[in-house]
């Protein structure tokens, strides 16, 4: 396979670009930020982990209940980079914001954290429609898998430069506090995905689409569903659908929520920023090692697995207590995501019928979308009852059971699916 093209690199380095976000706001340090701030304000840390599963939950459901017309919007020629910029601009302004809040207004904190993973999301949902306007059918598993292995990439050169000045402030080795040093390290993260976000403004542009309708909002009302039919008269792609539904979410929840709940069992923070620093490293290569096992031992096998592994560690997890119980938690979770994300997206490639591809795969997304609500509120819910972040962590084996369960009745996939009246 020939090098990415100047085009296709544009709009692979919008991976590297935003990647900074997901490392250092979603999943490392602005969950200990505020934990910090919700502490000095005089809450329980096992209060602070709900309201931050709360905060992602209901920024995940707005952008979910965006995402299908937001899809198909994005159809219409000129719409996509308009969308694009506004979700973009969104993202990046309120990232940099975070640094401003008081902190003593930890609510205020997570309203401006909701701002930013809308604008984060909702970004993305155009930036991934973009695939089909910068290459050719043949090249489009190869330059989605380099956006990927850009993103990893990406997330941890500003991520290692954040967790040092952390660090380093931690110890008092630079004259700055732990609050101001992971405020500097939201503004360098909105930098860094503004900056590596202008070869995609400057270089992509929409090249395909429908003409504009004069009424395109009820239009794409009307083939979001004619869509949601056609997938309810396949039934091994709607079941499919239905457990990628739960497992993902207990995926997407468990990276969502690992470092607030780290952080509750008396973890350091220099600790928690290494152990996911590692991480990252760990889930590519583990990623392209699953894919292999799935050419072997197919699919549908690989991801039953997959879903046995994280019951597993969700039980583990319920009894984990130090530092070293925390690390191998984290690399069993770093061994498996990759994984599980790409050999969901490859196994749903080989149960939808080719002439429909990018109808389905719209769905896919949004499932995708909606599959990182429940998680985050059951973890919520369940430690602010019981008061014990564990039990709330030990609640996600649900959606894993639920997920495994509706998966063993999908056919294998081998393409033999017959999609008459299924």
């Amino acid at each position: 396979m020939s090098k990415l093209t100047k085009i296709e690199k544009s709009w692979a380095f919008y991976d590297w670009a935003n990647s900074a976000y997901s490392m250092t706001v979603t999943a490392t340090i602005l969950p200990l930020y505020f934990k910090s701030v919700f502490k000095n304000a005089g809450g329980l840390p096992s209060l602070s982990t709900a309201y931050w599963g709360y905060a992602n939950s209901i920024g995940t459901l707005i952008v979910a209940i965006l995402a299908p017309i937001l899809g198909t919007l994005a159809d219409y020629k000129g719409y996509k980079k308009k969308f694009f910029q506004v979700f973009f601009l969104l993202g990046i302004i309120t990232t940099a914001m975070l640094a401003l809040v008081p902190t003593q207004y930890w609510l205020m904190l997570l309203v401006v954290y909701i701002l930013t993973s809308i604008g984060f999301s909702g970004s993305c949902i155009f930036y991934d429609a973009f695939l089909v306007d910068v290459t050719t059918e043949d090249r489009m598993d190869y330059v989605s898998s380099m956006g990927f292995a850009f993103g990893y990439i990406g997330s941890t050169i500003p991520f290692i430069l954040c967790m040092a000045m952390v660090i380093l402030a931690q110890y008092h080795i630079i004259p700055l506090s732990v609050i101001t040093a992971s405020q500097i390290s939201f503004v360098i993260t909105a930098i860094w995905w503004g900056v590596f976000t202008l070869p995609l403004m400057r270089k992509v542009n929409q090249v395909y689409g429908i003409a504009i309708e004069a009424a395109p909002v009820k239009s794409s009302f009307k083939r979001l569903i004619k869509t949601f039919k056609n997938i309810k008269m396949h039934k091994p792609i709607f079941m499919f659908l239905l457990a990628y539904f739960f497992y993902i979410d207990g995926v997407n929840t468990i990276i969502t929520m690992a470092t607030s709940y780290g952080s509750d069992l008396g973890i350091s923070t220099t600790s928690l920023l290494l152990i996911l620093l590692v991480t990252q490293f760990v889930a590519f290569p583990s990623a392209i090692i699953f894919g292999k096992l799935a050419e072997k031992y197919t699919g549908k096998k690989m991801l039953l697995i997959g879903v046995f592994i994280y019951s597993l560690i969700c039980i583990y997890a319920f009894f984990i207590k130090t530092t070293l119980d925390f690390w191998i938690l984290a690399m069993l979770v770093g061994s498996l995501q990759g994984g599980m994300q790409a050999i969901s997206r490859s196994y749903y490639a080989k149960l939808i019928p080719k002439d429909n591809f990018n109808e389905f795969f719209g769905f896919y997304n949004i499932f995708g979308k909606f599959a990182a609500i429940i998680g985050p509120f059951l973890v919520g819910i369940v430690t602010q009852i019981t008061g014990k972040t564990n039990y709330g962590v030990l609640s996600i084996i649900v959606l894993f059971v639920i997920g495994g369960f509706v998966l063993l009745k999908v056919p294998k996939d081998e393409r033999k699916v017959n999609y008459g009246d299924n």
